[in-house]
């Protein structure tokens, strides 16, 4: 068996910043097992497989080294330019997923990659974790939480920058990730780092599907739907965001980074 594969840089426009993802398209979906293997085998924060339904519409799967993941915002972006770039798709993509439901993607004019995505606004929790507390070396002003992870407000954008994490402690959260965030001082509207030894590995460099949960909570903080996020990660990366009602509009760049062929 041989199957094709690109990595790409997410959420950035220079190569060797944002985040990798590998992309592999399929005909046929390999066993979970085999899928597994590949994506431990390419190491990177995750895989995406991908496999043509109809014209423009796609069923996608993420893996990272680890674990298959529910949902994926970075590898998301990476299959779409891959589809964009390389096979040949125009228009709007739909990808089907199986938890987050369906995920429709455009390319805009300056091309930039949009992806709308569920809103999951986090809601505030009163018993934190002590696990979160003893994870993270900056107190939270406060935590809440929705269906994928903790986020931890810390008191400044510094803190975020500067905030060290214990993975052995930020594990027990499982199947909990955590995310550390505060309103930025310059540019951008909020930063953020993201925290998870649970399922992938100790820091993520830019998380898409975290921000379909920070995007809504930073616009009822500042009053604004439209935003500029930054993912303060050693790679880092820029995420556009645009909060609808029910609906997370996330986009950003995309970069080649290498394509070749997997051998079985």
């Amino acid at each position: 068996m041989e199957l094709k594969v690109f990595v790409v840089d997410a959420f950035t426009d220079k190569k060797f910043q944002g985040n990798s993802a590998a992309v592999v398209p399929v005909a046929d979906w390999p066993s979970s097992e085999l899928m597994q293997n590949i994506a431990a085998e390419n190491n990177l924060s995750e895989t995406a497989f991908i496999k043509a339904l109809a014209p423009n519409r796609y069923q996608i799967r993420w893996f990272s080294p680890l674990t298959e993941i529910d949902f994926c915002g970075h590898a998301t972006l990476a299959a779409s330019y891959v589809l964009f770039q390389f096979l040949g798709c125009e228009g709007q993509i739909e990808f089907v997923t199986t938890q987050v439901g369906e995920l429709q993607v455009n390319q805009q004019a300056d091309g930039r990659i949009e992806m709308s995505f569920p809103n999951q606004q986090p809601q505030i929790i009163e018993d934190i974790p002590t696990a979160l507390l003893e994870g993270l070396s900056i107190k939270p002003v406060k935590v809440l939480r929705n269906r994928q992870a903790y986020f931890a407000v810390l008191p400044s954008e510094q803190d975020v920058r500067d905030v060290e994490y214990h993975s052995e402690q930020l594990k027990l959260l499982a199947p909990y990730d955590a995310v550390v965030t505060a309103q930025s001082e310059g540019e951008f509207d909020f930063i953020s780092r993201y925290f998870w030894p649970a399922n992938g590995g100790d820091e993520d460099p830019v998380t898409g599907s975290i921000h379909s949960g920070l995007a809504p909570y930073w616009a009822e903080q500042l009053e604004k739907s439209e935003l500029i996020a930054y993912q303060a990660s050693k790679r880092g990366g820029v995420l556009y965001c645009q909060v609808l009602d029910d609906r997370v509009l996330v986009s950003g760049f995309g970069v080649l980074y290498s394509r070749g062929t997997i051998y079985i």
